[in-house]
């Protein structure tokens, strides 16, 4: 009965987290939510950066979709965590270098997917022998 409850919230937090990486990288291929106006200098200039290469964007906004749909789905739920965890790195040092309003959001994006790595460990053994 444990088990199961467990499995019910780890699949709505995943659900969740899925929806929201996909919700973004739709946003930077077609963007449809406008930026805040009150950005910091330093923000916009690292977004500036990105739009002027022009297969970065795309890239990550694929990752960021594929990387979505695949942690809603539980047997590769491993795979995905290891697709978005370069995404949440740059997520979590850009809301600490550049505009540290996001940071608490971000943080709390870390622990999901450190709780959805740390439930998948025993698949990434193979990783480190």
């Amino acid at each position: 009965m444990k088990n199961q409850v467990r499995n019910k919230v780890m699949f709505i937090v995943c659900l969740l987290f899925g929806l929201l990486f996909i919700q973004a990288g739709v946003n930077k291929l077609y963007p449809f939510m406008p930026m805040p106006d009150d950005l910091p200098e330093k923000m916009t200039q690292a977004m500036d950066a990105l739009v002027q290469l022009e297969w970065m964007l795309p890239l990550v906004a694929i990752v960021e979709i594929v990387g979505g749909i695949l942690v809603i789905i539980p047997k590769y739920r491993a795979l995905a965590a290891l697709m978005l965890f370069p995404i949440m790195v740059g997520i979590v040092l850009i809301n600490i270098i550049q505009d540290n309003r996001g940071l608490p959001f971000a943080l709390v994006l870390s622990a999901i997917l450190g709780w959805i790595l740390y439930d998948n460990r025993h698949k990434y053994s193979l990783l480190f022998k």
